[in-house]
């Protein structure tokens, strides 16, 4: 089977097509928790490559960064921008539209450069992360979070691959393994290491998505708020870093870190 990266018209037809995006899930939260807990945020420069919905980036700026996101897909900027207008965050919320290979920045601009759900789209990621490098302060930080190898998830996008079914035609995962190689292959030193089995699990998000073929719309969190799931987010919660749970979760993430200039 040959491997076609998915390009700019995959990713417009996907975002163009999300007309509510209330009803899309959001990216791991994980992703946003690991940036809180190791970052001041205010006066922090942020960039989000391949930003999808925004909602991220948006919250960083809420939170006093100053954030820009570098996406060439128009149906995603066009939602970011849409969330930028109604949050009222014109003055720290910036849109590019460019390719992440060749990012319109120069060297060392950033506090933290990261990414969900983008490195897994290239059979090569590893320049990725050079440009990422490249971008980021030394002493700064890049955040890249993928898909994990050993779930069910992997099997089931692998079938719809082969019957041409995948919404982004193709992708790839990795085992943590794998992951920490690569940042380090790009230069970064890896400081912190996390997963996720995502919420709600990918059981009932199939369910749900057949569901809305059907015209019916179940709850986008059928729990949330009850006894039972804030139990359950705290136990995934504590078990979130533990190396072995690395190859039970859906994502998995590294921060990894540029080595300061020596004086």
């Amino acid at each position: 089977m040959s491997i076609k990266e998915p390009d700019q018209s995959v990713w417009n037809r996907f975002w163009n097509s999300k007309n509510d995006i209330s009803k899309v899930y959001p990216s791991s939260p994980t992703v946003f928790q690991t940036i809180d807990k190791h970052f001041n945020l205010e006066g922090k420069l942020i960039l989000e490559v391949g930003a999808g919905s925004g909602r991220d980036s948006a919250e960083l700026a809420r939170r006093g960064a100053t954030v820009y996101v570098l996406d060439y897909a128009e149906g995603s900027l066009k939602i970011v921008n849409g969330l930028r207008i109604r949050e009222n965050l014109d003055s720290n919320l910036h849109l590019i539209r460019g390719d992440a290979f060749r990012a319109p920045f120069p060297d060392n601009t950033f506090d933290l450069v990261f990414h969900q759900g983008l490195a897994e789209h290239f059979t090569k990621p590893l320049p990725l992360l050079k440009e990422n490098f490249r971008i980021v302060k030394p002493g700064g930080y890049c955040l890249c979070d993928v898909p994990q190898t050993v779930h069910p998830y992997t099997v089931i996008k692998h079938i719809l691959i082969v019957m041409d079914k995948w919404f982004a035609g193709w992708e790839t995962q990795f085992t943590m393994p794998e992951l920490k190689a690569l940042m380090n292959d790009a230069g970064f030193n890896c400081m912190y290491s996390y997963g996720d089995w995502m919420r709600p699990n990918f059981c009932y998000r199939m369910l749900r998505e057949a569901a809305f073929r059907i015209g019916v719309e179940l709850p986008k969190y059928p729990f949330a708020g009850s006894a039972y799931q804030k139990a359950k987010d705290a136990i995934l919660d504590a078990l979130e870093t533990v190396p072995v749970m690395h190859y039970t979760q859906l994502s998995i993430g590294v921060l990894g870190q540029k080595p300061k200039v020596r004086p």
